[in-house]
């Protein structure tokens, strides 16, 4: 099983990774639950308001990772799941700043944490 949180390498000399997210979602949820809802080992939960049809959860779901990640949109692609639920949500530019692999993984691991919904 998979990781819901990886990051893998560019070629050098960029020093820009690329992040994949393991992600479940639940498009159609009341506007109030819209969000993160959990962050487990194996995959993120997200709840978007809007519905499954005409791409309009994608569009929510890279609204939303991008809002909790702090980068852009344009950043944001579904690299897996386009019709189903289970996503594979890729965030390209992520740049290691004076730490591990290991931390920053981490540290996007809080910063997601700290965006679930109560």
């Amino acid at each position: 099983m998979l990781p819901a949180i990886r990051l893998t390498a560019s070629k050098p000399p960029s020093r820009s990774h690329t992040l994949h997210l393991l992600c479940h979602v639940k498009p159609g949820a009341a506007s109030k639950r819209e969000g993160v809802s959990a962050v487990t080992a194996s995959g993120i939960e997200l709840c978007v308001a809007a519905r499954a049809r005409e791409g309009e959860a994608n569009r929510a779901v890279r609204a939303l990772i991008a809002e909790v990640l702090h980068v852009p949109k344009s950043d944001v692609e579904i690299a897996k799941g386009m019709k189903s639920r289970e996503k594979t949500v890729v965030v390209s530019n992520i740049t290691i700043v004076k730490s591990s692999i290991e931390e920053t993984i981490e540290g996007i691991r809080i910063k997601i944490e700290q965006s679930v919904s109560t």
